[in-house]
């Protein structure tokens, strides 16, 4: 399986370095995540990998070896004026596969996505969760070592990233390839990765597989793309799942001043600031609820110690 390698790669951007990875692994036949905030360089490193954009210092290494055979699926959709078909046909032709091997990957890359349906229909016509569905089918039909995928969910109404993200995984196992895939939305990466990349103004700030790297932030960072508050304790920093704070005493306490109580039918959430992080906590919607402006007391029985 194609894994990757990069070693001092940089990218330098009107005078701007917007990627330094001294050094990371990609491990092969897995599907890995890269996770970060907008303008993390995400979609900058996946370019790189594919070869699309030019770096200034480094190695970029796939098994060992310089040539690319992989498969990229940009997040803005690119379709010929022509059928789905062949749309489909094209990227095979110009691999020079033989006809009935076109037909039959296809057959079963569009049974896959379920879009068989449209192969008469014009491509460039396809509404957003189905043309998603359509380059999902034309990448893995070129059964490529390495497939990437550059934010493959974003742009969905919630129907289609409710039916692609429970239907990813199944997808992309069925076709056993190397997938990188970059995100914004930490909920697709620990859903769908093995593996995870949390990548912050350019750099590399964790990486290995996604339980330990979600369970275990190394840095502040790091735990606030999880999803963690960061908060002040005594003279450290912890991190703790909202899910980890509760009105209780006992464990790691906090003065949590109330702003607000918003009613969400099934549940409250209280809002309110620790310090200087906003904080939301549900509670039942039949608990008593805490007043706005008042304090009060909350506490955390787990957390991840992550001072610098």
């Amino acid at each position: 399986m194609s894994g990757i390698t990069l070693d001092g790669v940089s990218v330098e951007r009107d005078g701007r370095r917007v990627l330094d990875i001294p050094s990371l692994v990609i491990r092969g036949g897995r599907i890995t995540a890269v996770l970060g905030p907008n303008g993390a360089g995400k979609s900058t490193l996946l370019r790189v990998i594919a070869g699309l954009q030019r770096h200034q210092t480094g190695v970029v290494r796939i098994d060992g070896s310089a040539p690319r055979d992989l498969a990229f699926v940009f997040q803005e959709q690119v379709f010929l004026r022509q059928s789905v078909r062949d749309n489909l046909h094209l990227g095979l032709r110009l691999r020079r596969v033989d006809a009935p091997e076109r037909r039959r990957r296809i057959d079963e890359a569009v049974r896959l996505l379920g879009v068989a349906h449209l192969l008469d229909r014009r491509a460039d016509h396809l509404s957003g969760g189905v043309g998603r569905r359509v380059s999902l089918a034309r990448a893995l039909s070129l059964r490529a070592p390495l497939v990437l995928l550059d934010e493959p969910l974003a742009g969905l109404d919630e129907q289609g990233y409710t039916s692609l993200i429970d239907e990813l995984p199944r997808i992309l196992a069925a076709f056993g390839a190397t997938t990188v895939f970059v995100t914004h939305n930490r909920n697709e990466a620990l859903r769908l990765a093995e593996d995870l990349v949390v990548l912050v103004a350019g750099s590399v700030h964790a990486a290995g597989d996604t339980r330990s790297v979600a369970a275990a932030p190394a840095t502040p960072e790091v735990a606030t793309v999880l999803g963690y508050v960061v908060l002040d304790a005594g003279g450290r920093r912890v991190a703790v799942r909202p899910q980890d704070l509760g009105f209780r005493r006992g464990g790691l306490e906090f003065a949590l001043v109330v702003d607000e109580v918003v009613e969400l039918i099934e549940w409250r959430e209280i809002v309110g600031r620790i310090g200087d992080r906003r904080v939301r906590i549900r509670i039942a919607a039949d608990d008593v609820a805490p007043a706005a402006g008042s304090a009060v007391t909350v506490a955390a029985d787990r957390f991840v110690d992550v001072t610098p």
